[in-house]
Order: structure tokens, then C-alpha cells, then sequence
């Protein structure tokens, strides 16, 4: 039986990871529905916008990184009643953004040549590399819708970001439409056309949440106009220095999963059908524990902030259990379904019983992958971002891709090899990142470049609840 102080913790980080799990899985929804329309157009270019989605996502992630470097001095300075932080963050972050965002177009711009490198057919890398620069004017957007989000959540205004996304997704379906096909008095642009669509999409979700932002007054309280103090180096370095480890996490996190498909490649078609479908059903049950990372980040750094480590230290015990009870749910349904879940896919029989012998490994990863993905939040709003980096360096590429290539050639598993590789590396940073945050995490505000005196306002036992 849990008690109040744990039902209240419960409550609050459900308030908070709720909306940003089904913001999450709206952003996926995204790229299911640029995949479906553009599959209209034929194979090629259906693998051309794959491969170019692949190699977006793998490059995107760490200037994701670098943004997220706001979660614990935002999180932090609203638990610490510090509005004047909170205000250069914002502004910090854009400009972390600004000049992230040479970088990422630069790699955009290099996904033909990239592509090739990797072994992939030279026609469909040059698909996809126009597929892909044709939304290099969308980075900063994307960039900035991240910006905004963080700078709320962090004040624990969650709902924005989800209004805002469901406005893309009605904005995506119509210009994908319209672009692909040539309605609305436009030229069928084909391929080219979802990519313009694609990056349309991006700037409509930063509009939608910076106009919800302006018209709402959702900066009162944290707002000041923006000045020189955005561009203090040590602000930024601030940022920059949390972030770094986080991209870096997210990036190996992301390469590992896209060598194990490469990997799967290898063992024959069906075996990658079946591991994309795997892949694909552990994807949309992630988007729950990665939406409770979320909140634990945020509460986690409001109470931290607030001076309440015994409290903080509680929440994240919650948030562990949490994560870990949400993905049991998910498990059971993998191992219950296992035979109707890959159905729904339309898939032949062979990658159907293919795709069911691996789903009770994917039971046993879930459980990890719902730990994991919680504990690298708690991480954020502690602002101890370099230990999930390492323990996902260690993890997948000590560990993980190396068992997994053994197990699936040498060992003669296939891709149930692949599969429980993946399972070792997630339980390995599962467990290292439960066992730092429970022995050696400092649950004590971190040191912030403004060197204001904290000034720290008397909360109510459920934490910091102050709105602007």
C-alpha cells in the first residue's frame, strides 16, 4: 500500500508524463503518415524516405542533445522560485539552437555521400538525399519547437506541446496530400513534395507552440526581454555542458538500433521484416516511459531546485517503479500477443512466426528500456547528464553489438540472437544507471553560471506548483 506522500508523487508525475507521451507518440504519428502516403508512390521511393527519415533522426538527435541541456537549469530555477533564470535559459536555448543548427544542415546536406558509405544502393542514396535537403530549412524550427517545450515543461506546463503537435499532424496530412499528388492548385512534387511537406510541418509545430505561448501568456513569470546576458558564455557553456552528454547518449542509443537492423538485413528479408515490426511495436510503447522520463526530469529538478533532496530522492524511486510497472503491462502483451500483434502488419506468414519468436525477448527488453529511459530522466533534472552516456557507450557497444553479432553469425541464433543482445545492453544500463542514482547521484542543486542569490519560496508538501 503506497503511501500519501507516494499517491501524491505518483499523481504529479503521471500529470506531467501523460501529455508528453501522447505528444511523443503525435510526433511518431508524423512519420507514419508520411510513410503511408509516400508508399503510394512505389518501393523505391518508399525506401528512398526511409533511409532519409533514418539518417535525419540519426544526425537530429544530437543537437536534441544540446537543447535538452535546459532541463536542469529550467527545472532547477522554477523549484528554486527563480523566474530571471528560467527567462535566460529560453534564451540560451535558442541560441544553443542557432548554433547547432549549421551543424545539423551540414550533415543533412551530406546524407547522399553518408548514405553510400554505409553500403546502401547508389540510386536510392541520391533519393534520399534529395529527399532530405529539401528540408534543411526545418532544422532550426524542429530545434526551436524543442526549445519551447523544455522551457515550459520545466515549469510544469505540459499541454502546449501536445495542442501544438496535434495541429501539425492535421497541417502534415493536408500538405502531404497536396504536395505529393498536386492538389490545391499545386504540382505533384513526388518524393521531393513529402520532404517539402515534412519540413513545412516542423516550422507549423514551433509557430503553433510559440503562438499558444504569446496568446496564452504563458511567459508571465518567467519572462525577461532578450538581452546580452543570453549570449554570457558561461550561460551557454552551462547548456552546452549538459547537453553534450545527453546527444552523445541519444546518439549511440539511436546507432545501435540502426546497426542492429542493418544487421537483421543481413539474415534475409524476412528477418528484417520481422525485426522492423518488433522494433516498430517496442517503439510506440517506449513513447509511455519516455513521457514519465520527462516528468521525472521536471519534478525531479523542482524539487532539487526547491531544496528538498529527501523529496527528490523519493520521486525518483517512484518514477523507477513507475517506469518499470508500465513497460510489465506492455511485456505481458507482447508475450500474450505475440502471434496477433505482427498480423496487424500485414506481414506473410514467415515474418509473422518470425516476428512472434521474437516478441517475448522484446517482453524481457521492454522492462529494461521502461528503466532505462526513466533513470536517464531523473539524470536531466539532477543535471548529472555524463553517466547515461558512458553506461550507453559501455552497454551497446561493449556489450550488446558485439554478443549480438556473435550470437546471431557464430552462434547460429539469428535474429533472436540480435534480439537478446539487446536485452543485455538495455538490463546493463538499466541496472548502472538504478544503481549511480541510488549510491552515488548527488540529489543537491547544481552550480549555475548566475550567481543571483537563491532565493527559495515555502511550497506545499505536493511540491512546486507556481504557474505564470
Amino acid at each position: 500500500m503506497l503511501s500519501a506522500e507516494s499517491r501524491t508523487e505518483l499523481r504529479t508525475l503521471l500529470r506531467l508524463g501523460l501529455p508528453v507521451a501522447l505528444a511523443q507518440l503525435g510526433v511518431m504519428l508524423l512519420g507514419v503518415v508520411d510513410t503511408m502516403m509516400v508508399g503510394h508512390l512505389g518501393t523505391a521511393a518508399l525506401d528512398a524516405a526511409a533511409l532519409g527519415s533514418l539518417w535525419i533522426w540519426g544526425t537530429f538527435v544530437f543537437g536534441l542533445g544540446l537543447v535538452f541541456g535546459m532541463d536542469p537549469v529550467i527545472s532547477q530555477a522554477h523549484g528554486a522560485g527563480q523566474p530571471h533564470r528560467i527567462a535566460r535559459a529560453l534564451w540560451r536555448g535558442l541560441v544553443v539552437a542557432t548554433l547547432a543548427t549549421p551543424l545539423l544542415a551540414a550533415s543533412w546536406w551530406l546524407t547522399t555521400p553518408g548514405l553510400s558509405l554505409m553500403g546502401q544502393d547508389p540510386a536510392l542514396a541520391e533519393a534520399a538525399g534529395r529527399y532530405v535537403e529539401i528540408q534543411l530549412f526545418s532544422a532550426w524550427p524542429m530545434l526551436g519547437f524543442f526549445v519551447l517545450r523544455q522551457y515550459l515543461q520545466g515549469r510544469e506546463i505540459v499541454m502546449p506541446a501536445l495542442g501544438a503537435v496535434i495541429v501539425a499532424n492535421l497541417f502534415n496530412v493536408v500538405a502531404n496530400w497536396a504536395l505529393i499528388f498536386g492538389h490545391l492548385g499545386l504540382p505533384a512534387m513526388g518524393l521531393e513534395g513529402a520532404g517539402l511537406a515534412t519540413g513545412l510541418t516542423r516550422c507549423v509545430l514551433c509557430v503553433a507552440l510559440a503562438a499558444w505561448i504569446w496568446l496564452g501568456r504563458l511567459y508571465r513569470g518567467a519572462w525577461e526581454p532578450p538581452s546580452l546576458a543570453a549570449l554570457d558564455p558561461r550561460g551557454l557553456a552551462e547548456i552546452i555542458r549538459h547537453g553534450i552528454p545527453i546527444g552523445l547518449q541519444y546518439g549511440l542509443e539511436t546507432w545501435a538500433f540502426q546497426i542492429t537492423t542493418l544487421l537483421a538485413g543481413v539474415l534475409g528479408e524476412a528477418s528484417l521484416a520481422a525485426h522492423v515490426i518488433a522494433l516498430n511495436l517496442a517503439s510506440l510503447t517506449f513513447m509511455i516511459p519516455l513521457g514519465l522520463s520527462q516528468g521525472a526530469a521536471t519534478r525531479v529538478g523542482n524539487l532539487v531546485g526547491a531544496g528538498r533532496p529527501a523529496q527528490a530522492r523519493h520521486s525518483a524511486t517512484i518514477a523507477l517503479g513507475l517506469g518499470a510497472a508500465v513497460m510489465v503491462v506492455s511485456a505481458v502483451g507482447f508475450v500474450v500477443l505475440r502471434e496477433q500483434l505482427p498480423r496487424l502488419y500485414k506481414a506473410d506468414l514467415e515474418v509473422i512466426t518470425v516476428a512472434a519468436s521474437i516478441l517475448p525477448i522484446a517482453a524481457a527488453f521492454q522492462l529494461f528500456d521502461g528503466i532505462q529511459a526513466v533513470g536517464g530522466g531523473i539524470l536531466r533534472g539532477l543535471g548529472a547528464t555524463r553517466p547515461a552516456a558512458l553506461f550507453n557507450l559501455v552497454g551497446y557497444y561493449v556489450l550488446a553489438l558485439p554478443l549480438a553479432a556473435a550470437a546471431a553469425f557464430l552462434g547460429g541464433m539469428g535474429l533472436p540472437g540480435l534480439w537478446w543482445g539487446l536485452c543485455l545492453g538495455l538490463a546493463t544500463v538499466a541496472t548502472a544507471l538504478v544503481w549511480w542514482i541510488r549510491r552515488k547521484a548527488s540529489f543537491e542543486p547544481v552550480a549555475t553560471a548566475d550567481i543571483d542569490p537563491v532565493i527559495r519560496r515555502e511550497a506545499d508538501p505536493s511540491g512546486p506548483t507556481a504557474r505564470p
